[in-house]
């Protein structure tokens, strides 16, 4: 999840980043590129690689190596919800593994963030998708910049064994301190 504070702005802005690399530093090139309003004063907020999700592991693999296109797909979700006399959208993001756009809304829509974020006069949402409860849910293999579109695939395979879940690395990281 990237934060900037874009010129003519008055509050954080965020938006989120899919990168294929061995490393934070091998990103940066790109991170610029996808958000050049930013002017490269862009900062990392929260990180994660994303190997395992669910009960399914994430593997890259070079662009046709799979003939046949797994049901299994990689969403990428950001529910919003609301709190009574509080002035502010709260913002919960997911990223889940589902055979269709419907199945993975359907499991947003399990969390706790879900159930406890709204009330009748405004209820918790997908964010935007099609105007009525459902928004900002997208495969991920479509929101990975271009360069990495054409040269990669994402593998999604069931394992019949519990893995355990990519850690989050949370906190604020500025582009330029981030080292190999």
């Amino acid at each position: 999840m990237l934060g900037c504070v874009p010129e003519g702005r008055f509050t954080e802005q965020h938006d989120i980043f899919f990168g294929i690399g061995n490393s934070l530093k091998e990103l940066i090139p790109h991170i610029n590129l996808f958000w050049p309003e930013a002017k490269g004063k862009i900062h990392i907020d929260v990180w994660r690689e994303v190997s395992v999700v669910d009960d399914f592991a994430i593997e890259i693999v070079p662009k046709n190596t799979e003939a046949q296109v797994p049901p299994e797909q990689l969403f990428f979700i950001n529910l919003g919800g609301y709190k009574e006399n509080e002035f502010e959208e709260y913002h919960y993001k997911m990223i889940t593994v589902a055979t269709s756009l419907a199945l993975a809304s359907k499991k947003s829509k399990k969390t706790a963030f879900y159930k406890h974020c709204g009330f009748k006069e405004a209820p918790s949402h997908i964010d935007d998708q099609y105007g009525i409860d459902v928004d900002d849910i997208y495969n991920v293999a479509d929101m990975l910049p271009v360069q990495f579109k054409a040269l990669y695939s994402l593998k999604i395979i069931k394992s019949e064994i519990q893995l355990e879940q990519n850690p989050l690395h949370i906190g604020y990281l500025k582009l330029k301190k981030i080292k190999d």
